[in-house]
């Protein structure tokens, strides 16, 4: 981020225009927004300007700008349509010890103005740090439609009750009241009765929060997803917006994590095959005692909650503290490598159903129904399989899989960094160990990729395999 968006206070500050064309007026209209002192300098100036002069929103001197008169300037703009005297005055502006932007010269720029959606007092401003106006323009106009009417309304008659709702308690309930009355409780009241329906509507809301006992804390066990944040669930992102402490996993990427409010504490309980981690009690414990102390936790599980995520330990943990809890289901890991690599996991005449197993669990290397999985037509998504690979490469042939059986590998799944690998049984371990998957990965057994990075190298001998086996 080469530009940091920031909200500068213009009341009472001087704003400096030099130039006095289109290029100008273009400006001046979301310039004169602001409660500035908007002072335009240039001969022969468009009619509109001279009309704002007239209006007296702003003062108007038909002469180039000089040097005094940028003394005190907060900002000024170069909007001559002449690189030469553009230069000249963002000299002397930076002279002044003003803020300078020449306009459509980003180089020459100390600030960039943004596209902005005004409902004041609420504006979104919107910035591609000059790469594509367009694309500004477009998210502008989306932005436009999907931002109601009536938001800076809502938000004036907000700000009006911000000292009564001092009388709610600091944190998760004095949130839960702006959240209803932004969400709910002030758009109903306007539609029904303008102004002063909001005003009593919000009273009635606040009287309710002050009788209502404490909130209680609440735990949503939530699938992440594979990592990329578009695959999180809109109730997901919800959540994450809402939550006071999020707990999440060592494979939940900083995207997602991003998502959450900033106010909010964020806890690594990350577990690393063979190193230090985090035991599963202290993570109940650390559930639990947020949300006795009233905190709506996120507990964010990659992929899906349900599949190989300890999820019935946590909430067994929760139930015998009497927590509340909901389960959010997500997109997992496996369904989303299956559609990077263009596997359908199910196919009539190939295989009519699919395992999914793990290739460690807290024992070790997991053993299975290695005879069954053998069996021509098996398929297995197998989760927790880099360091297992050779075991059951290893496992899967002593008990009859032939060599040539497909297996597609999956790494990192959805993310930038994704690689999809076609192999096959007898050359699983030294494909894994060449290409240095080192995951997070999944292990299509019985699949074969449409579409891969990297081909399957010779089989490994039965020597080797029958050793690690």
């Amino acid at each position: 981020m080469r530009h940091f968006p920031v909200y500068l206070d213009t009341k009472g500050q001087r704003i400096v225009v030099s130039g006095a064309g289109q290029t100008a007026v273009a400006k001046l209209r979301l310039i004169l927004k602001t409660e500035a002192d908007v002072l335009v300098y240039g001969e022969e100036p468009e009619a509109e300007i001279v009309a704002w002069a007239q209006a007296e929103k702003l003062s108007l001197t038909q002469r180039a700008v000089k040097a005094g008169d940028l003394a005190g300037a907060r900002l000024v703009y170069a909007a001559n349509d002449d690189e030469t005297e553009d230069a000249r005055v963002a000299a002397l502006g930076r002279a002044a010890g003003a803020l300078t932007n020449v306009v459509d010269n980003l180089e020459a720029s100390e600030f960039i103005t943004p596209a902005i959606v005004d409902r004041d007092p609420v504006t979104v401003a919107i910035g591609t740090e000059g790469a594509a106006p367009v694309l500004a323009r477009k998210i502008k106009a989306m932005t436009e439609e999907a931002l109601a009417a009536e938001t800076g309304q809502l938000a004036r008659i907000g700000r009006t009750f911000r000292e009564a709702a001092e009388m709610l308690p600091q944190g998760a309930v004095r949130r839960e009241f702006w959240s209803d009355y932004y969400g709910a409780v002030g758009p109903r009241a306007l539609a029904a009765g303008g102004a002063p329906e909001v005003r009593r509507a919000l009273w009635a809301l606040l009287r309710e929060k002050l009788a209502s006992d404490a909130r209680p804390g609440h735990v949503h066990l939530i699938g992440a997803g594979p990592g990329a944040p578009e695959m999180l669930t809109q109730k997901a992102r919800r959540i994450l917006h809402e939550a006071d402490v999020v707990i999440h996993d060592r494979l939940v990427p900083a995207p997602i994590l991003e998502l959450a409010r900033r106010e909010a504490l964020i806890v690594e309980v990350g577990k690393i095959p063979g190193d230090q981690s985090w035991r599963q009690d202290d993570i109940n414990a650390l559930m639990v005692r947020h949300a006795a102390g009233g905190a709506r936790v996120a507990r964010l599980k990659s992929g899906d909650a349900g599949i190989f995520g300890r999820l019935d330990e946590e909430i067994e943990a929760l139930d015998g503290a009497g927590i509340s809890h909901d389960i959010v289901p997500g997109i997992t890991s496996a369904a989303a490598a299956a559609a990077a690599a263009g596997i359908s996991m199910t196919r009539r005449g190939r295989n009519s159903s699919i395992r999914f197993i793990t290739g460690q669990d807290v024992d070790g290397f997991a053993e299975h129904d290695w005879r069954g999985l053998a069996q021509p037509g098996s398929a297995a998504a197998i989760y927790m399989g880099v360091r297992a690979a050779r075991f059951v490469q290893g496992r899967l042939m002593v008990h009859g899989a032939t060599a040539e059986t497909p297996v597609t590998v999956v790494e990192n799944a959805s993310r930038p960094e994704q690689r999809i690998v076609a192999t096959t049984l007898g050359s699983l371990s030294s494909t894994m160990a060449s290409e240095g998957i080192k995951g997070p990965a999944i292990l299509f057994y019985g699949l074969a990729a449409r579409t891969a990075d990297v081909l399957p190298l010779p089989i490994d001998t039965p020597h080797s395999i029958a050793g690690e086996a």
